[in-house]
C-alpha cells in the first residue's frame, strides 16, 4: 500500500498539485486498507506525509492495519481536520476527487488556506486498472469460488423453480463457499426475459424450452468476480441454439485475440465482427466488457467507442451477447487477466458448450 501511495505522488507534478484528498470508499481501501465506505472518512496524501481521517468506530482496527507511514487522525470533523492537516503538510495546491458532493467542494473552497484547489478525475481509479500480484491472486480466488459455486448450482436447478429461487440458491451456495456478499443483484433471466441484458430475477417459473441467462459476481477477500453462463432447460428453439453458438464463437475469438497494448475498441470489434457476420449485429447492444477488482465495474471499458488501451495485469470481463426481442437471448462472460502475449482465463473451468438441464 505504501507503493500505491507513492504511485499517486508520482503524478502530482504532472497534475500541478502537491496534495490530494481521496473520498471514494474503494480508493481509500486500495490506498490504506480502510474498510469503511464513501462518507466514512478521508485520505489525505501530501508530498511526504499521508493520513487516514476517520472516526472512533474504526480506530482500534485501523491502528493495527495502517501502513506505518500513514497517520490515523480520529475525529467526526473529517473536513475540518483534513484542512488543518493539509496546512501542516505544507500542501499549497490541493487536488480532490471530482465525485465529491457540492457541499464538500464548497467547504474546501472556503477553508483551504493554500494557493489553489483542483478537481482530479479518475486518478486513483486509473492506477487501480493494473493489478499487482496480491490483487491478481485475490481475483483468482474469487473466480475459483465463482466457478465451483456455479457448478454446484447446476446440480440442483430444475424446471419449476422461479428465477428468484435460482438466484437465492446460488447466493446460499456462494456464501457457504466463502463469499462475503454479492457484487450486484444476481441476474436470472429465463425464456423471453433472457432477451433483456439486465433483467432482474422475478417470480417467473422456469419452463421446459427456456433459455436461462445467469449473471453473477461475489466478493472473496475483498475482490469480486463477474461471470455469465446461459443454459437450456430441455429442447430449445432452433434460432436460440444458433445465437448461442454465435455468441460462443464471439467469446472464443475475442479471448484468442487478447494481448497487452492493443486498443480495447479493437478487441470489441473482434466479437462484434463475428456477431455481425452471422446477421445479429443490431442485437449486440452493449460493450464487450470492463475491468473488475475492488468494484464490479472498473476501467478499462471495452467498447467500440472506447479509447482505452489494454495493459498486462488488467482484469477484464469478456461478455458478448445477442438478444432477440420477445424471444430470448444469450450472454457468455469470462474473467481474464491480460498478459504480455495473451491472457489468463480465470473462468476457463466453466464449460461454454450449451448445458442442457433435462429435469
Amino acid at each position: 500500500m505504501t507503493a500505491r501511495i507513492e504511485n499517486v505522488r508520482r503524478l502530482f507534478e504532472k497534475l500541478d498539485i502537491n496534495g490530494l484528498i481521496v473520498t471514494d470508499g474503494d480508493n481509500m481501501k486500495y490506498l490504506t486498507g480502510f474498510y469503511g465506505g464513501t462518507g466514512d472518512g478521508l485520505v489525505l496524501i501530501g508530498a511526504e506525509k499521508a493520513a487516514l481521517i476517520t472516526d472512533a468506530r474504526y480506530e482500534d482496527d485501523m491502528r493495527t492495519k495502517l501502513p506505518e507511514d500513514v497517520q490515523l487522525l480520529v475525529t467526526r470533523d473529517y473536513w475540518g481536520v483534513a484542512m488543518a492537516a493539509a496546512k501542516r503538510y505544507a500542501i499549497t495546491k490541493l487536488g480532490f476527487e471530482d465525485t465529491i458532493p457540492y457541499r464538500d467542494f464548497d467547504y474546501i473552497d472556503e477553508n483551504f488556506v493554500g494557493e489553489d484547489i483542483a478537481p482530479v478525475p479518475g486518478l486513483v481509479e486509473a492506477i487501480r486498472e493494473v493489478k499487482d500480484e496480491q490483487e491478481l491472486n485475490a481475483l483468482r480466488k474469487s473466480a475459483e469460488v465463482a466457478v465451483a459455486g456455479f457448478e454446484e448450482l447446476l446440480t440442483v436447478v430444475h424446471v419449476g423453480m422461479t428465477e428468484r429461487e435460482v438466484a437465492n440458491t446460488l447466493d446460499a451456495i456462494m456464501r457457504r463457499r466463502g463469499a462475503t456478499k454479492a457484487s450486484f443483484d444476481t441476474i436470472v433471466a429465463s425464456g423471453v426475459n433472457s432477451s433483456l441484458p439486465h433483467a432482474e430475477a422475478t417470480d417467473k417459473v422456469i419452463e421446459t424450452g427456456d433459455l436461462v441467462t445467469i449473471d453473477f459476481g461475489y466478493y472473496v477477500d475483498g475482490y469480486t468476480s463477474d461471470v455469465t453462463r446461459t443454459i437450456a432447460f430441455g429442447e430449445i428453439d432452433k434460432e436460440l441454439k444458433i445465437i448461442y453458438d454465435v455468441t460462443k464463437q464471439a467469446n472464443e475469438a475475442t479471448l484468442a485475440a487478447t494481448h497487452a497494448e492493443m486498443a480495447s475498441a479493437e478487441l470489441d470489434a473482434v466479437a462484434r465482427d463475428v456477431i455481425a457476420q452471422a446477421g445479429y449485429d443490431k442485437q449486440f447492444t452493449h460493450g464487450l466488457g470492463h475491468g473488475v477488482g475492488l468494484a464490479i465495474h472498473e476501467g478499462p471499458y471495452i467498447g467500440k467507442t472506447s479509447e482505452d488501451l489494454l495493459h498486462a495485469g488488467m482484469l477484464l470481463t469478456i461478455e458478448p451477447g445477442i438478444y432477440l426481442t420477445g424471444k430470448g437471448g444469450v450472454r457468455i462472460e469470462d474473467d481474464i487477466i491480460v498478459t504480455t502475449d495473451g491472457m489468463e482465463n480465470l473462468t476457463a473451468g466453466l464449460t461454454k458448450e450449451l448445458i442442457v438441464i433435462e429435469k
